[in-house]
């Protein structure tokens, strides 16, 4: 007499069907999938032959923004940092025209949220036509500086023989 209980063995769980689906909804999407190549712009700029002719600078609105994150328009300051105060400016500063280029320079310092401040503003005042100034940086000897110095956030050494 046997008292011991039968043992099942264990169950057993068979992969393989899984893979192959697996494989055959890989290779359907694949195959099923379409790239486009409408998403990349090719752009050839025309070239211009002759001399250059001075052009006229056209009238804008001049939003400088200094390194603690405070406005001036056209050389006025504006008395506070709050959005609603620069829409009234810059409303204030286009009157009745037709909407300015607005022209934004801002320090290499200034607060990220003051830029965006600046953008959101001109965008509540009607303002759509918006450029960035910047300098260039100008070009460091190769013997004395490396060519990143221009880019690093610590003094340049010139500024450390001061």
């Amino acid at each position: 007499m046997n008292l011991r209980p039968h043992r099942r063995d264990p169950a057993d769980i068979n992969l393989t069907p899984l893979i192959d689906v697996v494989f055959l909804l890989l290779i359907f999407f694949m195959v099923s999938t379409t790239f486009k190549d409408e998403a990349r712009l090719r752009v050839q700029l025309p070239e211009a032959q002759g001399e250059e002719i001075p052009a006229e600078e056209p009238e804008m609105i001049r939003l400088v923004i200094d390194r603690t994150g405070s406005f001036n328009v056209d050389d006025r300051a504006v008395r506070d940092r709050e959005t609603e105060t620069l829409v009234e400016v810059l409303k204030e500063r286009l009157g009745e025209r037709e909407p300015l280029p607005v022209l934004i320079q801002a320090d290499a310092q200034t607060p990220h949220q003051a830029v965006m401040t600046a953008l959101d503003a001109a965008s509540q005042a009607g303002l759509v036509q918006i450029a960035f100034a910047a300098t260039r940086v100008p070009q460091a000897d190769s013997e004395s500086d490396p060519p990143s110095a221009g880019l690093s956030a610590g003094p340049s050494k010139a500024e450390v023989a001061e």
